[in-house]
């Protein structure tokens, strides 16, 4: 079909928007990696926007691969990641499953999760009632067990898994299978979108998180990444990394090694996006569609 000049001037504008959406997003993530490959002296002196490395130099690299705050960082946090999506899915799952099936006080259940997306009870009383009571404090348990469930990704679960025919699910209870079994050989696979969708989620909330661990953790050996990541860039924590440089220089290593720092921490789970993509599109688009 030929297409009409107004629809040819419509598809060039929504290509620029598109084209400055992407320049946007992508230029500070762009700014940090070439800032941390800089020489550190014309980085400091430098002023503006930075589109070229001044220079070539990996020794902030070098600094903060040596520090072994970032090696344990890594290692706690790996294991947070690793431990809490797990006890995420499996919970969320159960719990969804549950939901979409018919049972008494289904609604009154789902009522009463939905009020927790709106209410809590505050960061105080949750200090005291992990800290004090469950005695999770010190423990990444603190980190992983109150957040266990999420509200809004069980909601949008439960529609995934209410998509699934009935017919489906009735015909396997006729062949004698119990309800684990359906939601393992049937549910599952047919919800591989939104249960990658949910991985990244919790994946991703797991790697970002620091305050939980702020506020629970007093050992410096348990220290998640991003808490480490906060002592340098916000805290200006570099000396410890910067040992044995000049004190005239110590300043401009210091700024490369934040760049550094942020690019180890992100890379990660930056790599998981394209594993996910496929199904990510189509994952998130579940909870769009009223019931």
């Amino acid at each position: 079909m030929k297409r009409t000049k107004s629809e040819l001037l419509f598809d060039a504008g929504n290509t620029i928007v598109m084209l400055l959406l992407i320049l946007v997003t992508f230029y500070p993530f762009y700014y940090v990696f070439i800032a941390s490959i800089s020489d550190s002296k014309e980085l400091i002196s430098h002023t503006g926007i930075l589109l070229a490395p001044l220079g070539f130099n990996t020794d902030a690299y070098n600094m903060v691969f040596h520090n072994p705050n970032i090696g344990t960082g890594y290692a706690n946090t790996i294991f947070i990641v690793i431990s809490g999506t797990v006890i995420n899915m499996v919970m969320t799952i159960v719990a969804a499953y549950a939901l979409s099936r018919d049972f008494m006080l289904k609604n009154t259940i789902m009522m009463g999760i939905i009020f927790t997306m709106f209410f809590s009870g505050g960061l105080i009383p949750n200090f005291l009632l992990v800290n004090n009571i469950l005695h999770l404090g010190e423990s990444y348990w603190a980190l992983i067990l109150p957040g266990a469930i999420n509200t809004w990704n069980l909601i949008v679960m439960r529609t995934s898994f209410r998509g699934i025919p009935e017919s489906l699910i009735e015909s396997a209870r006729m062949d004698g299978a119990g309800e684990m079994r359906i939601l393992a050989r049937i549910v599952l696979p047919l919800s591989m979108p939104v249960i990658s969708v949910m991985l990244l989620y919790y994946g991703v909330a797991h790697w970002n998180s620091w305050f939980s661990a702020l506020l629970y953790l007093r050992e410096r050996k348990m220290y998640p990444l991003q808490l480490i990541l906060r002592e340098i860039l916000i805290l200006n924590n570099t000396e410890s990394m910067s040992a044995g440089t000049a004190a005239g220089d110590q300043e401009a290593i210091g700024e490369s090694i934040k760049y550094a720092t942020i690019m180890v921490a992100t890379l990660p789970i930056l790599a998981v996006y394209p594993l996910l993509q496929k199904y990510f599109v189509k994952g998130v688009m579940v909870g769009a569609i009223k019931e």
